[in-house]
């Protein structure tokens, strides 16, 4: 936290000695100018190269130079930029670390873009406003979990797709969920892991896939489904709440229910995935190590161009969550925005660039590039036809979420970076078994402090 601070007092000076709004856009003497726009993930950039060149057509004088850095690289290279007054124009923006910029005041108010709620799935652009009521993101993708898998691995286990579409779960006994993960579990010997001598030291392939213990993403990928459908959310409220609940029996009971799948051999240890250097659930599953795991919409690209051993193209499917003890099921709904720097010298520019990139035009091209969903439904749908017409794959438990009301915000709150810092080792403590779920109570009251502190 004392780093933030240091942060915070350097770029409030930054800003007094004029880095900030200036009152007229750098440009160039053709009265033009570059905007700088950074992104994190690859897969993406030839959709936005697509809207970059359609922007410029349309703003003569204008180009967007894209620059696409690996998910860490991507933060700490941001951060770097902000206290060199090297950051980009306009970047891509994430929940877990906007409330932290918006305190920093690095990111520029986008209420003049003149943004209608309305156009975008339900409930997204309003996560983008700030506790001062100012919007500080663009809209630009929306994301939920599912269940990819195997289908030869599932079929060779005698389940159907209609099985796993059909699939519960409780903190007890782990219902049919638990029983499906068990049965497509096999040790070195051929043993079931539902059948008499089943060796759980000794397992070939695990019926379930790992995305690691989920301290630095409140578990999105790894088990906030479970917890969001045994009607569990991290803070009192959502947005800028002002407690966490990691002390409560429904997050506690879930947790050591869910990390006990890998005590029975059912799913991969902390080690065996390769600790906080996790080898990904899609690897999992394309190796034969998994047979299904939970990942991200984000993934669906990803998971689509898998191969076998052979280099030929591997079948995956994708299955719903498992409905959990509120008779639901449940998905973090995560979005992406796009974000104007307080440094940017072209603010005037690099706003014409915000609203193209949130406008249907764009949208519809990201969408036709089937790799996200886009915030505006029309690309969402273009996307789900991409998939189902090219890819030949059902999407539609990714965004049956949507439409059935079964999501749960991504938790939004001040100093992301510290409660990370305090979450992963914990996590990992009870992922590794070292430490009771129990323990993940004193936590919480470290949690708490934060608020405390932030006031």
């Amino acid at each position: 936290m004392r780093f933030y601070k240091r942060l915070a007092a350097f770029l409030s000076a930054l800003l007094l000695a004029g880095c900030g709004w200036s009152g007229s856009d750098a440009t160039s003497s053709t009265g033009g100018g570059t905007i700088e726009y950074w992104l994190w993930d690859s897969g993406q950039e030839p959709g936005y190269q697509k809207c970059a060149d359609a922007f410029a057509k349309a703003n003569p004088g204008l180009r967007v130079h894209i620059s696409q850095y690996g998910w860490d690289v991507y933060w700490s290279k941001l951060t770097a930029g902000f206290i060199a007054d090297a950051a980009p124009d306009v970047f891509t923006d994430h929940l877990a670390k906007f409330a932290q910029f918006v305190d920093l005041k690095v990111l520029r108010p986008l209420d003049d873009l003149g943004i209608d709620d309305g156009d975008y799935q339900e409930g997204l652009a309003a996560l983008w406003k700030g506790q001062d009521g100012k919007r500080y993101g663009s809209p630009k993708d929306w994301d939920t979990i599912a269940m990819f898998y195997n289908p030869a691995a599932v079929a060779a286990a005698g389940l159907s797709v209609s099985d796993l579409s059909g699939l519960s779960w409780n903190p007890t006994d782990g219902g049919t969920f638990e029983k499906a993960v068990a049965h497509l579990t096999v040790d070195k010997n051929g043993r079931r892991g539902d059948e008499p001598g089943f060796d759980k030291n000794n397992v070939k392939q695990y019926g379930f896939g790992s995305d690691g213990a989920g301290g630095t993403g409140w578990g999105q990928t790894q088990w906030s489904a479970f917890t969001g459908s045994a009607g569990w959310q991290a803070t009192d409220r959502n947005p800028w709440g002002t407690r966490f609940n990691l002390d409560q029996p429904a997050f506690q009971d879930t947790l050591n229910w869910y990390f006990g799948l890998a005590r029975k051999g059912y799913m991969p240890s902390f080690a065996e995935i390769g600790g906080n250097n996790a080898v990904g659930p899609d690897k999992q599953i394309q190796s034969g190590i998994a047979a299904m795991a939970l990942s991200g919409s984000w993934m669906i690209s990803t998971f689509s161009n898998l191969t076998d051993a052979s280099g030929r193209k591997l079948d995956i499917g994708i299955a719903p969550t498992p409905i959990g003890p509120t008779g639901k099921r449940a998905s973090m709904f995560n979005g992406l925005a796009d974000s104007i720097t307080t440094l940017s010298k072209q603010p005037g520019n690099a706003a014409k660039w915000v609203k193209f990139l949130s406008g249907a035009e764009c949208q519809d091209i990201i969408g036709e590039s089937g790799v996200v969903f886009p915030a505006r439904p029309e690309g969402t749908d273009k996307a789900v036809a991409f998939n189902r017409d090219r890819r030949k794959l059902d999407v539609t438990p990714f965004t049956d979420q949507v439409r059935d009301k079964t999501t749960f915000l991504f938790p939004v709150t001040s100093n992301a970076a510290d409660i990370t810092a305090l979450m992963q080792p914990r996590m990992d403590a009870v992922y590794i078994g070292s430490s009771p779920v129990s323990s993940l109570t004193k936590l919480n009251g470290q949690l708490d402090n934060l608020f405390e502190v932030a006031q």
